[in-house]
């Protein structure tokens, strides 16, 4: 299961208490109603010489004989709340040393202070019960609600227990916060009352930060599913807030005295403070920096919480986009760099190389979303750190770039985005999007080149004729020629060496797992059998003559 995946909810709400009770209920009932029916119609006892309904016999009450069963109702529904508290109490004891909040939570629930009010009340009401009975009265109705009261304690108690399991499990105790914050940061967010607004601001930070709490403690006990539920959590609780960020008052959108204090604001520069304030993205970078600090924690004991990390960043990016927030897909393009540069000074290539695919991912968002600008502003970083890995000697990862940029050509080329654009209305595409990223895959190598770094530039030399393949099979020959043109002058065994490898693959899938789930070399057949002409175009162009030094 992916990291992330809900599983199916519990019972919850009047099923998983009425249930359960009326099961327990109807039981004792229909056990009790039977044998006191074979008493009262078959074993009899004394003799009445007014016989009456099993019923009428039964809330016959006398004064001289109950009086001891009254005390004991009293006293079995103070032991029962006993019971409760005291399992209760250790559970959530046991709960809150992990997880941080528990108490509180708890106390905030109805449902508990609704059961524990229950067992305090019938405790005091019959201890005052127990003193009215009088030779010459039986206050029949409230001993007959006694007993009934104290039954349904009974009862109670194990669909209670059930509950009080479930709301501690620690996936249903993530989703509370971030629903709970939810509510919260929506009713503060609209409000018009400055007062409640700066009041909301710090428990919105207090849920973001207690969700990483519960991360970083999940990520050191090796919980994956737990982990993964909580930074799931903080996506959900950012693209909530983006649906009613456009709602929200004015005064939302600064930061308070209130929150100022936060360790994360209070290292920042002012001037970076107040770009913040007046990007209105202060409660995002609080959230991706939440992101930024699980990642960095979780780069050697979890690395696939770094991979969830890139998903859920680009799910908050994308959710920007979709209500034009271009300042928070900035900030998203920021982290996003950031989790890239993290894991290159890690040497996580893997990490990277997953990182790299949601980066990809997210880019093409911004092509079908008509923002080109942000498009190109995505490749330029994709670009910068193929070449920064190539000079940590992480030349994997400058392939993976290669390949994800030549893989943004194509789609910002291809056919099925035309189609998607004329849907929208947008036929548009000012510069023609797929040629000024051309442009900058063709920059890629560049430094690599000048430095003669030649072991380097057959996987992006691999990665350009895919894609030259690509636009001759689709007649764009005119950007196939700017890529032969390149190409000119290279090194002729290497590139013979690169179109052999190309043509050798015959399946998209790779033999080992991965996550992509696609040979990058893989070329389709109408692609694959452009290589012959694609080779004459670089010949036309002057081909590569410069002789072979290796």
């Amino acid at each position: 299961m992916r990291p992330g995946v809900k599983r199916k909810a519990h019972r919850s709400g009047l099923r998983l208490w009425l249930v359960p009770m009326a099961m327990l209920g109807g039981i004792a009932l229909i056990i009790f109603v039977s044998l006191y029916s074979l008493d009262h119609h078959v074993t009899g006892g004394i003799s009445d010489p007014k016989p009456a309904s099993a019923a009428g016999r039964y809330v016959r009450f006398e004064p001289t004989l109950i009086s001891d069963a009254l005390s004991g109702l009293a006293g079995m529904t103070a032991a029962v709340l006993g019971i409760v508290i005291t399992v209760v109490s250790l559970l959530v004891q046991l709960t809150a040393e992990r997880y941080t909040g528990v108490a509180q939570m708890f106390l905030r629930d109805r449902r508990n202070i609704s059961v524990m009010a229950y067992y305090v009340v019938t405790c005091v009401v019959g201890v005052a019960l127990s003193l009215s009975l009088h030779n010459e009265f039986v206050p029949r109705a409230a001993v007959f609600s006694m007993m009934c009261a104290c039954a349904f304690g009974l009862i109670m108690m194990l669909p209670y227990f059930a509950y009080v399991f479930r709301f501690l499990e620690p996936t249903n105790l993530v989703a509370r916060i971030e629903q709970e914050a939810a509510g919260d940061l929506a009713k503060a967010a609209t409000s018009q009352d400055p007062d409640e607004i700066a009041a909301g601001q710090g428990p919105a930070l207090a849920a973001l930060e207690e969700l990483t709490d519960i991360t970083s403690n999940s990520i050191s006990g090796k919980d994956k599913i737990i982990a993964s539920r909580a930074v799931d959590a903080i996506k959900d609780f950012t693209i909530g807030y983006l649906a009613v960020k456009g709602r929200a008052a004015p005064a939302w959108f600064e930061i308070g005295e209130g929150i100022r204090d936060n360790p994360d604001f209070v290292a920042m520069d002012p001037e970076s403070l107040h770009e913040l304030e007046k990007h209105r993205t202060w409660l995002e970078w609080k959230a991706l920096r939440q992101y930024l600090g699980i990642y960095a924690e979780a780069q050697s004991d979890m690395p696939d919480i770094n991979y969830l990390i890139a998903i859920d960043t680009r799910y908050v990016g994308e959710a920007a986009l979709a209500r034009n927030d271009r300042d928070v897909v900035h900030l998203a393009f920021r982290y996003f760099n950031s989790y890239l540069r993290s894991a290159l000074n890690k040497q996580a290539v893997r990490t990277a190389y997953n990182v790299l695919n949601q980066y990809r991912l997210f880019v093409e968002s911004m092509i079908r979303g008509n923002a080109d600008d942000l498009a190109l502003e995505g490749v330029r970083h994709m670009i910068y750190y193929g070449r920064t890995s190539y000079d940590m000697q992480l030349s994997f990862v400058t392939e993976t770039v290669a390949y994800d940029v030549s893989a943004l050509c194509e789609y910002a080329h291809s056919p099925s985005l035309d189609l998607t654009r004329s849907r929208t209305g947008d036929m548009k595409r000012p510069g023609d999007l797929d040629a000024r990223m051309l442009e900058l895959f063709l920059e890629l190598d560049q430094p690599l080149r000048a430095k003669k770094q030649e072991s380097g530039l057959v996987g992006i030399r691999k990665a350009q004729m895919k894609l030259a393949c690509y636009y001759l099979a689709v007649g764009a020959e005119d950007r196939a020629i700017k890529i032969a043109q390149d190409m000119a002058g290279e090194d002729r065994e290497r590139l013979q060496a690169a179109r052999e490898q190309l043509a050798r693959v015959e399946t998209k899938e790779f033999w080992e797992i991965i996550d992509r789930g696609r040979n990058f070399e893989f070329m389709p057949p109408r692609q694959k059998e452009q290589l012959d002409r694609f080779f004459q175009l670089l010949a036309a162009t002057g081909g590569p003559q410069r002789p072979s030094t290796t």
